[in-house]
């Protein structure tokens, strides 16, 4: 691998770290607050691919975990992570290595969607037993029907629809920007 293929990696990566993080801050103001940051992590993935789409996603985390305020609503720091969202924050690296491990199937049009379906689902659940688990130490005991209808039934739709317009995003943007 040449320098130059290494360097425009690294731009990649680090853009698309920024990328994920101006999505974050981009919410559409609902009962619930909706923002970009699971499009902005599918659209990461779908146009770098697992291990460099992963290495964004990671350094994503990694900025917000050391206090830079990369996470919805401008806020970042360790204790964003430790809180009952964070397990969503840090499911997105489950996202990524799903992912990438969906990549060995091949460069088949439904492996795109399909990565990206498991991936959320992976997201949830973990996230979904992180916020259980914060939320019982920190207030009470929660169901798991309660933690979905909180966490997860209301942004159904919504990610849906992110994915959606990730898959169309990147089968474009492929054609015009090579990997």
């Amino acid at each position: 691998m040449s320098t130059k293929t290494k360097t425009l990696d690294l731009v990649y990566i680090a853009m698309f770290a920024v990328i994920i993080t101006i999505c974050s801050w981009i919410a559409i103001p609902t009962t619930i607050p909706f923002t970009l940051q699971t499009f902005g992590v599918f659209l990461t993935l779908g146009m770098l691919g697992g291990k460099r789409g992963t290495f964004s996603v990671f350094i994503y985390i990694l900025l917000g975990v050391i206090g830079i305020p990369v996470f919805a609503e401008f806020t970042g720091g360790l204790g964003i992570v430790l809180g009952p969202s964070g397990g969503y924050i840090i499911g997105f690296l489950f996202t990524a290595l799903v992912m990438w491990g969906m990549e060995k199937i091949g460069d088949k049009k439904w492996v795109l969607p399909l990565s990206m379906v498991i991936g959320l689902i992976v997201c949830y659940a973990f996230g979904t037993v992180w916020f259980m688990i914060v939320y019982s130490k920190t207030t009470e005991a929660i169901g798991l029907w309660t933690a979905l209808m909180w966490c997860v039934i209301p942004f159904i739709l919504p990610d849906a629809i992110k994915i959606s317009l990730a898959v169309i995003l990147c089968n474009r943007l492929k054609k015009v920007i090579k990997k």
